[in-house]
């Protein structure tokens, strides 16, 4: 896809949440388009970096080969992680990178859990005898 084939259809400024909210249509890109494809054509087109532009969505309609899609355009990154849900943020993440962050947090719960009941298992312990 060429920056030709992207039409912006609506690009306003969401002052009280400090960001800016862009419509646009990909054409021709129905089934070729990946979200994180389409977050970075749309950085290149707006001259933002490609972390401040968030993907919420991205429809195409029966027998149409247009893809009409939302992003969120963030000043910084520090402002998206705090209005948006954790899983948008991940969402725009590679997949290696993806994966490892939620393998560490599922490591550091099980530890923390195992801790728990280690400590749990020794109080209990010392209260029968």
């Amino acid at each position: 896809l060429s920056a030709q084939e992207i039409v912006t259809l609506e690009d306003r400024r969401n002052s009280l949440l400090n960001r800016r909210e862009v419509k646009a249509l990909f054409k021709g890109a129905a089934g070729k388009l990946k979200k994180t494809e389409a977050a970075e054509k749309m950085a290149g087109q707006l001259n933002v970096d490609k972390k401040q532009v968030i993907p919420i969505n991205l429809v195409c309609h029966t027998g149409m080969t247009d893809v009409h899609a939302v992003f969120y355009v963030y000043d910084d990154e520090k402002e998206a992680a705090k209005q948006l849900p954790r899983y948008r943020l991940l969402r725009t993440l590679p997949k290696e990178e993806r994966k490892k962050i939620i393998d560490e947090e599922k490591a550091t719960k099980l530890k923390a859990k195992q801790e728990a009941a280690a400590s749990k298992g020794a109080a209990a312990g010392g209260a029968k005898k």
